[in-house]
């Protein structure tokens, strides 16, 4: 495959955009779902070819697209659980098919906004122009509201609306923020593209206007922070998990707030680069420990089990900016490190959680139980997945929170109390629902589950052996990277 796209007059950076744009025209005429989730797969597993390809091609910069240390390594992990969702969704999507839940034709433009959304996250992560970013958030946003109201229930498209409405405030927000910075920006490198270059705007950052700059992270902040499910801007976040398609639960936790967190952290650069201008670690580590504290609260009082792994993902959104907020290299690359194996592990859990769905036919946590006597392996998949999200050893988010609780003690010991005590009480409140779910008698229907159980334990390998050991390709990126983000 990889030999395949060698032959093509197009660059890998190219590629990772153009595969899953021309995929999505393909997926709307094609007239039968199983053709469709089979070209959804394939179109997949070739951009995630070309991601990786990326690992081999030049570090370089264009006015639109740059491929860097900083952004290479979120396309792989993107491509790759976007190809592995794919997977999972294909079998997932052909059972609510045949239990009436969707129609064929609902089927075909799932798969298109599927690759859409592809589309739009690795724009966003390959783009080097600031506007070219905003467009890229802002397409991926609108193709999972599509997706999130395919059901047509009356929950679903309140659900849809929601998410559209705080996402299109968010967005507007950042737009602001970024024509702030295109403004600090011209008045330093000169009007035009050279001013929305992202690499060209942080080489001077020491230059730009300090006041306007950290008045622009603020709406950039809002506008991010909304699509990253940091608290208080998160409220889109449980609907759109509880009432979407269980594959699109595992996308948004599992990427779409990385890429969100991702653009932030772009301009976190720019503005920590300006001695003058506004304390971004602090007010990310204001937010992060909200948003974790908050989240770990709210665990406790969850009813719906998609709704509960969605506020356990404002909670490991809420760690990692808090990572990031600290800052230096051991938090930073303690951050980095957490987004990816929360990325592996979270997708790993909402596959889990399908299973158990069509299993059970209901997303009521008080009506499942007994998982393990009826589905012995999704009992197990389920365990291991919430044994990894909690932090408990070995696997790779133990690690990350291990880095980060290291750094943070010798330098704000008070705020390592918060930290510490927001992650057992996530811990707690996670165990127990899993322990309800797992054991008892079984309670509701028993069905047998269909979707594929592959994606589900591959993630869970990885995240697993990451816990033991990282190749060193993979701790020096996460070590170049931290460097960066100072």
């Amino acid at each position: 495959m990889t030999s395949l796209l060698a032959a093509l007059p197009l660059a890998p950076v190219e590629l990772v955009l153009v595969i899953p744009a021309l995929a999505v025209p393909l997926l709307v005429v094609i007239p039968n779902y199983r053709a469709s989730a089979i070209v959804n797969v394939i179109a997949s597993g070739l951009t995630l070819a070309a991601g990786l390809a990326l690992l081999a091609a030049a570090r370089e910069r264009g006015d639109f697209l740059i491929v860097d240390d900083f952004n290479i390594f979120f396309v792989v992990l993107t491509t790759f659980i976007g190809f592995t969702t794919s997977v999972y969704s294909a079998t997932y999507i052909g059972h609510e098919i045949e239990t009436g839940h969707l129609t064929p034709a609902f089927v075909r433009f799932y798969h298109a906004m599927y690759q859409a959304m592809m589309a739009a996250m690795n724009l966003a992560l390959v783009a080097n122009n600031i506007g070219l970013m905003w467009v890229g958030v802002e397409g991926a946003t609108l193709a999972t509201v599509m997706m999130v109201g395919i059901y047509r229930t009356e929950a679903a498209i309140e659900a849809a609306w929601k998410y559209f409405i705080l996402g299109s405030v968010g967005i507007g927000l950042a737009f602001f923020g970024t024509i702030l910075v295109y403004m600090v920006a011209s008045s330093v490198v000169g009007t035009g593209v050279p001013a929305m270059a992202w690499d060209e705007i942080a080489k001077n950052a020491g230059a730009l206007d300090s006041k306007l700059l950290s008045l622009a992270f603020v709406f950039l902040l809002v506008g991010y922070g909304t699509k990253a499910g940091l608290a208080p801007f998160h409220a889109w976040l449980p609907d759109a998990h509880a009432e979407g398609p269980t594959p699109i639960s595992a996308v948004l936790s599992g990427l779409l707030l990385n890429v969100a967190l991702y653009a932030l952290l772009r301009f976190k650069m720019v503005v920590a680069g300006n001695l003058h201008a506004i304390d971004v670690g602090a007010i990310l580590m204001t937010l992060g420990l909200a948003s974790l504290v908050f989240a770990a609260l709210m665990l406790y009082r969850r009813r719906d089990i998609k709704r509960l792994f969605a506020y356990s993902s404002i909670e490991h959104m809420g760690i990692a900016a808090f990572a990031f907020g600290l800052g230096g290299p051991l938090a930073n690359f303690a951050g980095l490190l957490h987004m990816t194996m929360h990325s592996l592990i979270k997708s790993a859990i909402f596959f889990a959680v399908g299973h158990v769905v069509q299993a059970k036919g209901t997303q009521r946590i008080a009506d499942i139980s007994g998982l393990s006597v009826t589905h012995p392996m999704l009992a197990v998949g389920l365990a291991l997945g919430v044994i990894g999200i909690v932090g408990l050893p070995p696997f790779g988010v133990f690690t990350s929170e291990f880095l980060l609780v290291s750094a943070s003690v010798s330098r704000h010991p008070v705020l390592t109390v918060i930290l510490v005590a927001g992650v057992i009480l996530a811990l707690g409140a996670l165990v127990m629902r899993m322990q309800g779910l797992i054991f008892g008698a079984p309670t509701g229907k028993s069905d047998a589950v269909k979707a594929s159980a592959i994606p589900l334990f591959v993630h869970l390998a990885l995240a697993f052996a990451a816990g033991l050991w990282l190749p060193d390709p993979l701790v020096r990126w996460f070590r170049s990277v931290a460097a960066l983000l100072g």
